[in-house]
């Protein structure tokens, strides 16, 4: 649990396998951007920690500049039994987006997180 929370919630650590954030803090209210998208376009996140539980939970708001809508995102992480760590990734709320705009459809979240999670977070996680 220890050193998926590092990965979770250390800006330095984030910048390895995630995206590379000005500042970061897991602390509720704490607000947070980045930049992130598709080859033709990219797009301004912004972000609210909602809920931290140490080495537990991670939750915050994602939803972009200039478009409405807005999206919550969770972490949870917990023992899976000798030595192992489970984490799981909640997204909800896809249906707030703009319907008219298909780099914001719930499957190309799914597309997305199970890269980032399956291979940009795995890698990291068994290199460092």
């Amino acid at each position: 649990p220890e050193k998926i929370w590092k990965a979770l919630t250390e800006k330095d650590e984030m910048k390895k396998w995630y995206f590379e954030l000005a500042e970061f803090r897991p602390e509720v209210g704490f607000e947070f951007q980045f930049w992130g998208g598709t080859e033709e376009r990219q797009y301004l996140h912004l972000c609210r920690i909602l809920e931290v539980v140490p080495y537990k939970k991670l939750c915050h708001t994602w939803a972009y500049d200039g478009i409405p809508g807005s999206t919550i995102l969770c972490f949870e992480i917990e023992p899976a039994g000798e030595g192992k760590t489970s984490l799981k990734l909640s997204h909800t709320g896809f249906e707030t987006f703009p319907k008219d705009n298909p780099d914001l459809k719930s499957e190309n979240f799914d597309a997305g997180w199970t890269a980032i999670l399956g291979t940009s977070l795995k890698d990291y996680l068994e290199n460092s």
